[in-house]
Formats: C-alpha cells, structure tokens, sequence
C-alpha cells in the first residue's frame, strides 16, 4: 500500500438493516453498488496530502475531526482528478450524492460493508480481527494487523472507530455526526458493527478516525440509506431520551 494509494474494494449491491435506539425504530436500506477503503486512512496518507507530520506512518489517522476527515475526501478527489464530493458554506457541509469523488461512508454502507454477509455482532473472534481493550494496548495499531473479513477489509472494528456521513440523532444532538466500529481502548460490548456513538463535527477523539468511500447516484440529496429531508425530518422529532443515551457535550 502506498502512502497515496487509496486501495478500495468493491461492494456489491445488498440490504441492510439499522437500529435507531432512541425512537426504537428498525429500518432496511436497499444499496446500490460502491466502493470502500480496504484500511482506515492512514497518518502517513493524510500527512502526504495535508501536509501534516506523521508519527506513525501506518496507523491509522486517529484525533482527527468530521471536518478534516471531510476535507480530506476532497482533497483526495482533486489529487486524483475526481469531482469533490463536498461543498462548504462556512460550517454547513453539502453532499452532492450524485459525485463519483471520495468521501465518508453513510452510515448504512459502513455497516453493510463491514458485516460482510454476517449477521451477529461481529464478523469473526475479536481476538482475530480486532484490536480491542482486551489486547492491553494504548494508542492505535498499525493498519491490517489482524484478519479481514469477506469483503477484504480490515479493521473494521476494534482500532479506531470510524467517521461516517450521516447525523446520530439531530433532534437531541444537534450536528453530531456517527462514528462507528469501535476502538482499540473499548470493550467487546462496543466493539460491535451495530454499535454507534457520535461527536461533533469539530470534536476529536484519540480513538476516532475514518476510511473513504466512492459512488455516485442519481439524486444530489438522497442515496445509499441517507436523505437531506430525512435530516430534516428527524430533527424536529421529540421522543424519549433512551437510559443511557450520552449528554450532548
């Protein structure tokens, strides 16, 4: 893997479906065909193209924001010729769904491509394909150090947790935005490809990072399980705070 090589694996079209806890809502997204990062971005990736120092060449980037992990997919267009995926009007972020250009995935296709046909909590042992709390370590591992799953993609879960597109819940979290995954420092409870957490989109964790998809659609403002009315939508919904649920910060 070179430090600019975004090595993608293809993902066929299929079905999955999403929890929502807090509405207590289960829903099945069709999907059409895309691509995905086979590894997370890695420091050394966004060192070359942001120009930024890298510690640790093949971990995966970790601390990093939604916003960065954003510009970062535009930025990977351009290098490549695409057309970018994002447009900016100062804070607010647009997708325009039907750009082949890179991006983040939804959250749909990030759990679709990481389940791989499976349908428990994980795609195989913990102690095979992921870096977790049981492994005792204290900062992110190198990119593909344990076993991929069908679709040829590591690190899925346990290392990092990954940035997606998609909202977590905006009638109580405002622009908190989905990561999913889990990472190196979490226990197998949260180390599960249903598993969901959130943050802001200028928070940044030491365990957050993310991994790049590509597919354009047809429609500018709908694909692969997200919609912007759905957004809009969902955020004026007042239903019941789930026990547990994470204050916002």
């Amino acid at each position: 893997m070179g430090s600019l090589d975004f090595e993608m694996a293809p993902i066929a079209p299929g079905s999955v479906t999403l929890h929502d806890a807090r509405r207590k809502v289960r829903r099945t997204v069709a999907l059409e065909a895309f691509e995905i990062g086979v590894y997370p971005v890695t420091q050394e990736q966004l060192g070359e193209l942001l120009g930024v120092s890298a510690s640790a060449p093949r971990r995966p980037v970790a601390d990093v924001t939604w916003q960065r992990a954003i510009r970062f997919c535009n930025a990977a267009s351009e290098w490549e010729g695409l057309a970018p995926a994002y447009a900016f009007d100062g804070e607010d972020v647009r997708w325009d769904a039907t750009s082949d250009g890179y991006r983040l995935p939804t959250e749909a296709e990030w759990e679709f491509a990481c389940r791989a046909g499976s349908t428990g909590p994980q795609y195989g042992l913990l102690g095979d394909i992921a870096w977790t709390a049981a492994d005792g370590v204290s900062t992110p591992q190198e990119v593909g150090g344990r076993m991929p799953n069908l679709n040829g993609l590591f690190d899925t879960l346990g290392n990092v947790w990954e940035w997606c597109w998609d909202l977590l819940d905006p009638a109580r979290y405002g622009e908190y935005r989905v990561f999913r995954g889990g990472g190196f420092a979490d226990d197998a409870w949260s180390v599960r490809a249903s598993a969901r957490r959130g943050g802001a989109p200028r928070m940044h964790h030491e365990d957050v990072g993310f991994r790049m998809a590509r597919g354009g659609f047809d429609d500018p403002d709908e694909a692969q399980g997200w919609s912007a009315a759905a957004d809009r939508e969902r955020a004026v919904d007042d239903g019941p705070t789930p026990f547990g649920w994470t204050p916002r910060r």
